[in-house]
């Protein structure tokens, strides 16, 4: 289905000790599928640089862990993993760790060659529509620390779009999505009895874009979601479950497209309802934002090809090419 890397890092990644995390790696590998926030072995690099389109994107994923024993990481509350080189971890109690750490893999991938971040996290409270105290508090600090873009998981629900501004240097921000929800999923409302809510059938599909400009510079130029609904069914006595992409722009062919019925397509409505009332306000302000900075960028690129003396001044907090590259 087109798929190029998995992300291999959460809460769960350890439960059949190293011997399952090892051997994922192996299999999705022989694959070839990358991975990325676990390790084969501790020489491994902790970060990927994936060139897309003649843009060179690092991304970076990391797991919190739900505490230790003796110093070893109990991923998901379990025994305590052995080899806790293999997995790009944290500890919410431990937060400047994890900073110090990330930040020495920034700097490294950004040396190796990186022109634009990604983070990628497992983060926050399931089953919670916000993002917690702590997932803000990260979040601004993956800011000032340079990052680009960070996407984050766990909570199984949508969480809300931000706009960060780093403290640091006023002219970077960082788009921030809390939590991408689920993908394909059994957990829905009325079939597992701790589930509450049907947002557990919602999930998104989050794009980015970004440009390179002929002086070298490259910018996150836009950003967007597609709501997806797992729409759990029967056929012939075998239950499936269908990712469905509810792009509001093929609303009119829902039904056609996506297989939907008089059954279904009210609870795919639903679910995008769901999902755009919790991002959609952050992502209009993202996009306005993004959209008014390439406007002004290219703008001041255009100044600059029939004035050279700009070059004594600064280019706008966004910038890229006249003929930009597109990741």
């Amino acid at each position: 289905s087109g798929f190029d890397m998995l992300l291999t890092a959460n809460n769960h990644c350890g439960d059949t000790r190293e011997v399952g995390l090892k051997r994922t790696l192996e299999v999705v590998r022989e694959q070839g599928v990358d991975t990325l926030g676990t390790r084969l072995t501790p020489e491994e690099d902790r970060y990927a640089i994936i060139d897309i389109n003649g843009i060179r994107v690092g991304m970076v994923c990391y797991t919190y862990s739900s505490g230790k024993k003796d110093g070893k990481p109990r991923l998901n509350g379990g025994l305590p993993f052995q080899e806790p080189e293999l997995v790009n971890h944290f500890y919410n109690t431990e937060p400047d760790a994890f900073y110090a750490e990330i930040e020495t893999v920034y700097t490294d991938m950004m040396d190796a060659g990186a022109e634009a971040s990604i983070l990628y996290i497992h983060w926050g409270d399931e089953y919670y529509l916000e993002e917690n105290y702590r997932q803000n508090e990260i979040a601004q600090k993956m800011c000032d620390l340079g990052f680009d873009v960070i996407a984050g998981g766990h909570p199984h629900v949508v969480q809300p779009m931000e706009l960060l501004t780093s403290t640091t240097d006023p002219n970077h921000k960082t788009v921030c999505l809390y939590s991408m929800g689920n993908a394909v999923s059994n957990q829905r409302y009325g079939n597992i009895s701790m589930i509450s809510t049907p947002h557990t059938e919602d999930g998104v599909l989050f794009t980015v874009t970004f440009e390179k400009y002929s002086d070298g510079k490259v910018y996150v130029a836009g950003t967007d979601v597609i709501p997806t609904w797992v729409n759990m069914h029967t056929t012939d006595g075998v239950k499936e479950y269908n990712i469905l992409p509810l792009a509001d722009s093929t609303r009119d062919t829902w039904r056609e497209t996506l297989g939907l019925n008089d059954n279904t397509i009210g609870p795919a409505e639903k679910s995008y309802n769901r999902t755009m009332g919790i991002v959609g306000e952050g992502l209009t302000e993202i996009q306005d934002y993004l959209s008014q900075a390439k406007i002004d960028r290219e703008e001041y690129y255009y100044n600059l090809a029939h004035n050279p003396q700009l070059l004594e001044t600064e280019a706008p907090a966004t910038t890229a090419e006249t003929l930009p590259n597109a990741a």
